[in-house]
């Protein structure tokens, strides 16, 4: 698997339809690449976004690590 997304390929991986949504996790702190004009965004670090962001049902708090 490739270790760096470019944008497409990241919202493909999460799930996601609208660069819109990708934005809004961007300006959340999802960590990107930039190198010339070229975007990337790293596979672990998509990972550890989500998994710093998963909630519990029914509550607003992040999951304790």
């Amino acid at each position: 698997m490739v270790e760096y997304f470019s944008y497409n390929k990241a919202m493909e991986y999460m799930g996601i339809k609208a660069p819109d949504t990708l934005r809004k996790y961007i300006a959340n702190g999802l960590p990107t690449i930039k190198v010339g004009r070229s975007k990337r965004i790293s596979k672990t670090a998509i990972d550890k976004f989500m998994a710093d962001h998963t909630v519990i049902a029914g509550q607003d708090t992040k999951v304790a690590k």
